[in-house]
C-alpha cells in the first residue's frame, strides 16, 4: 500500500480526523441519528471519508471505485471495465461527444470510457487528494488530450460549467453522497444541451426495504457509516426525484436483480473459493479475515510512523463495516448498487 499524499496546507490529516470523531459520535447516538446534520455537512463527510478512504479503495479495488455484474470465469478487471462500457452502450455516447463524470474518484471510469467511446470527459470531483491521483493517472495513461478533471462541488454544477454545456452526463455510483436527489439530478440537468442524455448507477435500498424494521434501518446506517454516505434512501425517491426536475425516464433496470451464477458482492465475502480468475485471488484473499487482519495491523503501523495520515485505520475501521454491510444487503435483496437509469432531458420545456 502506498504511502498517502498529504496536501500542503495539512487538510487530509485534519479531514480524516474529522471524519472519525463525526461518525463516533452519530454512531454513539444511533438511536437518535443526526440524519440531518450530515446532510447539512455532506461536503465535509464525503472529503473527510476519501481523504482516509481513497488508497485503501485503490489497494483493494483498482482504480475504478464501483461494483460490478460478473460471469462465471470473468476477471475482476473484466466485470468493471464491461460495467463501464454498458453505461456508454446505453447512453448512445458517440465519438466527439462532450461529457461529464459526476463524482469521477480517481478518473478510472472516465479513462476506460474515453477510449470505448471516443469521448472527451470532464471529471468533477470536490476531493483534492483524488484530483492529484487522478490527473497522475492520466498521465501516465497518455490520455491528457482526452480526459481532464476539476474541483466542483456537484450541487453548483450550472454555476461552475454553465447551461447547456455537455452533451451528456454520467454518474457512477457517485450522487448517492448529494444531500438530494433532486438537488444533484436538477444540477445536472442545467448542465446538459437540450436532448441530451443522463445515465446513473445508484446507490438505493430496494422496495423490500423498510424503515420501520429495525433490522433493514440498522443496515442502512452501516452502509452510511461505512461509505461516508449522508443518507440512504429508496429507490423511488431516485425515480422521483428524476421526474420532478423535468427528466424524461428511457430505460431503468436493476443490475442486482439480474439472475447472475456469481453475486456482484462476491468479492467482498472474502472466500477465495469463489475467485473467477487466478489473478483475482488476492483481490478476494484480501476481503478474507486473513487478509483483513494483515491488512488492517499493516495500516495501524503505518500510521504511526507517519505514512498514513492519522484517522485511516478508523477509516479502514469502517470499511471493514461497510463490507459486511454491503454483502448482507445483497443477499437480503435489501441494497442495490447497480439502479440504472437512462434519462434525457426534453428538447424544450414545452415537451
Amino acid at each position: 500500500m502506498p504511502g498517502a499524499i498529504e496536501l500542503p496546507d495539512g487538510r487530509v490529516n485534519k479531514r480524516i480526523e474529522n471524519y472519525t470523531a463525526f461518525w463516533q459520535k452519530d454512531m454513539a447516538n444511533e438511536a437518535k441519528v443526526d440524519t440531518d446534520n450530515r446532510v447539512d455537512s455532506y461536503t465535509d463527510v464525503v472529503n473527510g471519508y476519501y481523504d482516509g478512504a481513497t488508497e485503501l479503495y485503490e489497494y483493494g479495488w483498482a482504480k475504478s471505485f464501483h461494483f460490478s455484474r460478473f460471469y462465471k470465469g470473468e476477471a475482476f478487471a473484466a466485470s468493471l471495465a464491461r460495467h463501464e462500457h454498458y453505461l456508454a452502450a446505453q447512453m448512445s455516447l458517440r465519438p466527439g461527444m462532450r461529457v461529464l463524470d459526476v463524482g469521477c474518484g480517481v478518473g478510472g471510469p472516465a479513462r476506460e470510457i474515453a477510449r470505448f467511446a471516443d469521448v472527451h470527459i470532464t471529471g468533477l470531483n470536490n476531493n483534492d487528494f483524488q484530483i492529484q491521483r487522478a490527473r497522475k493517472y492520466t498521465r501516465e495513461a497518455g490520455l491528457e488530450g482526452q480526459v481532464e478533471f476539476v474541483k466542483g462541488d456537484f450541487m453548483k454544477l450550472g454555476e461552475q460549467f454553465g447551461e447547456g454545456t455537455f452533451d451528456a452526463v454520467y454518474a457512477i455510483e457517485a450522487t448517492v453522497h448529494a444531500p438530494s436527489f433532486e438537488g444533484v439530478y436538477g444540477e445536472i440537468m442545467k448542465v446538459l444541451k437540450p436532448g441530451g442524455i443522463f445515465g446513473v448507477y445508484e446507490w438505493v435500498m430496494t422496495d423490500e426495504w423498510d424503515p420501520s424494521i429495525p433490522s433493514h434501518k440498522s443496515l442502512a446506517h452501516e452502509i452510511e457509516f461505512g461509505n461516508g454516505i449522508p443518507e440512504m434512501r429508496p429507490i423511488s425517491s431516485s425515480r422521483n426525484a428524476l421526474v420532478s426536475v423535468g427528466f424524461q425516464i428511457e430505460h431503468e433496470e436493476d443490475l442486482a436483480e439480474r439472475p447472475d451464477e456469481v453475486p456482484w458482492y462476491y468479492p467482498l465475502e472474502g472466500d477465495i473459493r469463489k475467485a473467477q480468475t487466478w489473478w483475482d485471488y488476492f483481490t478476494v484473499w484480501r476481503m478474507s479475515w486473513s487478509g483483513k487482519l494483515v491488512s488492517h495491523n499493516a495500516m495501524r503501523v503505518m500510521e504511526w510512523v507517519g505514512m498514513l495520515p492519522k484517522g485511516t485505520w478508523e477509516v479502514g475501521e469502517a470499511l471493514k463495516v461497510a463490507g459486511d454491510a454491503l454483502v448482507k444487503g445483497g443477499q437480503t435483496k435489501l441494497f442495490t448498487p447497480m439502479y440504472l437509469v437512462i434519462s434525457r432531458k426534453p428538447v424544450s420545456t414545452t415537451e
